[in-house]
């Protein structure tokens, strides 16, 4: 259906694992999700002065088209100012919860006109690959997020932090749902963290999400491709 994502994922858990195909119909994308709240207030004051308006709460959900959600190593972008950032995304699935790695890309452009409008933008894309969510619970702490974008030729490291930088899965669901589950045929972006150095408006982006516990690493990478902006 045109309102919904059809994927191929990877499912991988202690007994295995399967491809399965999975359909999703609600995509939210959460933002202002961090746990100190000097830093958060500290961001958001930055963006006020790029002319990004202030969140009207914090954290806040936007929904966006399920249909944005893409796999594809490549995705296609209108001018020259987007960029991604790096996120661990909770999939409710038929079987219960999956944690998988995704990117918010977003215009930057658009972003100061409405953050909703700049999220709709952009095509999200997640990696194809999915850890069982109660099998990285017990050692959540030590889970950690990075992206990294070309420099002069060179990989760069943008962004890292452990995933305890944001609010738990369960007090985000909570927040959003009211309850302690979301619905089947969900994925949930959960907040990213402050990039090293100025926003890349590159033509890659790459990220991972390692788990040192179990000595494993989900990774996703792809292709901007910048379509002219004709006015």
């Amino acid at each position: 259906m045109g309102s919904q994502a059809q994927l191929t994922l990877k499912k991988i858990g202690t007994d295995g694992f399967r491809y399965e195909g999975v359909t999703i119909d609600t995509l939210v994308i959460e933002g202002w999700t961090g746990r100190n709240q000097a830093a958060l207030e500290k961001h958001i004051r930055e963006l006020e002065e790029l002319g990004v308006a202030r969140p009207k709460t914090t954290p806040i959900f936007y929904r966006v088209a399920a249909s944005l959600l893409t796999t594809a190593d490549e995705m296609q972008v209108s001018g020259e100012n987007t960029s991604g950032e790096v996120e661990f995304v909770i999939f409710q699935l038929a079987d219960g919860p999956w944690v998988g790695l995704g990117s918010d890309h977003t215009d930057r452009k658009a972003e100061t006109i409405g953050v909703t409008l700049s999220k709709q933008l952009c095509a999200k894309p997640v990696g194809l690959t999915l850890w069982r969510y109660d099998e990285v619970k017990p050692h959540w702490d030590k889970l950690k997020l990075r992206s990294f974008v070309p420099d002069g030729g060179k990989r760069r490291l943008y962004q890292e932090g452990p995933v305890t930088n944001m609010r738990s899965p369960e007090e985000l669901i909570k927040l959003y749902t009211g309850g302690d589950r979301l619905k089947p045929g969900t994925a949930m972006f959960c907040g990213t963290f402050a990039v090293q150095g100025d926003i890349s408006y590159s033509g890659t982006f790459e990220m991972e999400l390692e788990d040192p516990v179990l000595g494993r690493k989900l990774t996703h990478g792809y292709k901007i491709v910048s379509l002219p902006d004709e006015g």
